[in-house]
C-alpha cells in the first residue's frame, strides 16, 4: 500500500491528464480501536482501518465529485475520470470555486497513538462506577474508542494541509429499571484527548445518569401553561442546531427562505447570547483545522451579544449570495456563559420545566417547533418538584432567543461543544 503522499501525487497527476481546470482532493487514513459493552458486559474489542480518497474537480465552470476507498493506482485513475465525467454532465455555474493558495501547513492535535491498556482500565472503572452509584441503570450499549486520523488535503492553487489527530470517546445508551418500571433510553457522550480523568467525571455523564434514574418516579403534569423552560446543554444543542439550519445555513440563504436574511449586524437575540464556532478553542477536542473548500479554519462569532454577525455559508453559497463565507465549516459550538448560578436560576422560576432532551420534528421555516420534553423536571416556586413524563413544549426558535431570562454561570464541556443552561420564557408547556 502506497503512503498518503504517494496517493495524493498520483491523484494530482491524474487530474492534470484528465484536463481538470481546478481541483481539490483529500486523502484520509483512519484507524479506530474500539471496546464494546453490551448489557453491562464487554462484548467486543476490535481495530478498524479505513482509507479513502475524495476528489472534486471543475471544468468549464462545471463541478464533479467522486469518492473511493480503494487506493491502488488503477482505481485512483478511474475515480478521477468519474469525477471529470460527472463534471461534464453538470450545469455550468460561475460560483463554483476553490480557495486561493493558502500555502502549506501541518497540524497536530490530541493523542495520536492510543494507550489501549489504560483505555480498557478507564472503561472498566466507568462500568464499576455506574454499578455502584447508579444501580438502577441498565447500560444497553457503550462504545469506548480511540480514533487516529491522518488527512492530507491539496488543491490545484497550491494549498496543502496535513492533519494528524487522535482522540478518545465514550458513547453510552442506557435506561433505568426498577421492578416493572423503566425509563426511555437516553444517550450521553464525551470526547477527550487524554485519559487523565475518570470518564464518570467528564462532561455531564454523572448528572445524566442520576437524572435518568430519577425518571423512574414522575410527578403529575396536567393542563397547559406558559412558563419558563430551562434548556440543559443536552437539549440546548439541538435547539441551536435547529436555529442554525432554519436561519443561517447554506440552503435557507441560497433559497432566501430565512427570516434572518436581512438581519446581519442587527439584534436577533437577547444580549446575553453569544454563540461561536470555535474549532481551535482549547476545550474543543481535535476539531476542524481547514474547511472542505480549502481555507484554514478560524474561530468566529455567529451571534455576539445578541447581534447576528455571520451566516454559516460555504464558498459556493457565499459567491452566489454575495454574503461573506463562514470562517470555518465546523460545528464546534460554544455559547458564552452568563453570571447566574444554576441554583439561582431555578430559584427565580415561578413555574416551568427543565428540558433534558427534546424529541420533535423539524421546526417550520419561521421557527415554530413542537415536541416532547424528555428526561425533564417540573419547577414550581423555585424548587424542582420531580421528573415529568408525556410533557409537550411548543414555541418559536426566533422568539425563544429573544425571551432569554438567564444564562448559567456553569457550562458543560463534552469535547465537542461548550454550553451553559439557558432559561427562556413564554414556552407553552402541556401535560396530559
Amino acid at each position: 500500500m502506497k503512503d498518503i503522499r504517494d496517493i495524493a501525487q498520483i491523484t494530482g497527476e491524474a487530474l492534470k491528464q484528465e484536463g481538470a481546470e481546478k481541483a481539490q482532493y483529500t486523502v484520509t487514513f483512519k484507524e479506530t480501536h474500539e471496546f464494546n459493552v453490551d448489557g453491562g458486559q464487554f462484548s467486543l474489542f476490535r481495530t478498524l482501518f479505513d482509507k479513502s480518497l475524495s476528489v472534486t474537480a471543475f471544468k468549464n465552470q462545471k463541478k464533479g465529485s467522486a469518492f473511493t476507498n480503494k487506493l491502488d493506482e488503477e482505481t485512483i485513475g478511474v475515480t478521477v475520470k468519474e469525477c471529470l465525467d460527472s463534471a461534464e454532465s453538470g450545469i455550468a455555474d460561475s460560483a463554483y470555486d476553490i480557495a486561493p493558495c493558502q500555502g502549506e501547513e501541518c497540524f497536530r492535535e490530541g493523542c495520536y497513538e492510543p494507550d489501549a491498556d489504560k483505555l480498557f482500565a478507564r472503561t472498566k472503572e466507568l462500568m464499576e462506577a455506574v454499578k455502584e452509584r447508579n444501580p438502577k441503570i441498565v447500560m444497553e450499549q457503550m462504545i469506548v474508542s480511540h480514533v487516529k486520523n491522518h488527512t492530507l488535503y491539496r488543491n490545484t492553487n497550491g494549498t496543502e494541509f496535513e492533519y494528524f489527530w487522535g482522540e478518545y470517546s465514550v458513547d453510552m445508551m442506557y435506561s433505568a429499571h426498577e421492578g416493572e418500571k423503566m425509563t426511555s433510553f437516553f444517550g450521553s457522550s464525551v470526547t477527550m484527548d487524554n485519559l487523565d480523568t475518570p470518564f464518570i467525571e467528564l462532561g455531564s455523564l454523572e448528572k445524566d445518569l442520576c437524572d435518568v434514574e430519577a425518571q423512574l418516579t414522575t410527578v403529575p403534569m396536567e393542563g397547559k401553561f406558559e412558563g419558563v423552560a430551562v434548556l440543559a446543554p443536552s437539549s440546548l444543542v439541538s435547539f441551536v442546531a435547529s436555529a442554525i439550519n432554519n436561519f443561517v445555513s447554506d440552503s435557507v440563504i441560497l433559497e432566501k427562505t430565512s427570516i434572518w436574511l436581512d438581519k446581519l449586524n442587527t439584534k436577533v437575540a437577547d444580549e446575553k447570547i453569544t454563540v461561536s464556532m470555535a474549532p481551535t478553542d482549547s476545550r474543543i477536542c481535535c476539531s476542524e483545522r481547514f474547511t472542505g473548500d480549502g481555507f484554514k479554519s478560524e474561530n468566529y462569532n455567529l451571534i455576539e451579544d445578541g447581534v447576528l454577525k455571520s451566516f454559516m455559508l460555504s464558498l459556493y453559497v457565499a459567491n452566489k449570495s454575495g454574503f461573506a463565507r463562514a470562517k470555518n465549516s465546523s460545528f464546534a459550538l460554544i455559547m458564552k456563559n452568563g453570571d447566574t448560578p444554576y441554583a439561582d436560576m431555578i430559584k427565580n422560576i415561578k413555574k416551568g420545566i427543565i428540558v433534558g432532551r427534546f424529541s420533535g420534528g423539524n421546526p417550520g421555516p419561521n421557527g415554530d417547533f413542537s415536541g416532547i420534553a424528555k428526561n425533564s423536571f417540573l419547577i414550581e416556586d423555585g424548587e424542582i418538584k420531580g421528573a415529568v413524563s408525556e410533557t409537550m413544549i411548543n414555541g418559536n426558535l426566533a422568539e425563544m432567543l429573544q425571551n432569554v431570562v438567564a444564562v448559567s454561570k456553569e457550562t458543560i464541556a463534552d469535547g465537542n461543544c461548550v454550553l451553559p443552561y439557558v432559561a427562556v420564557d413564554k414556552i407553552v408547556i402541556s401535560g396530559k
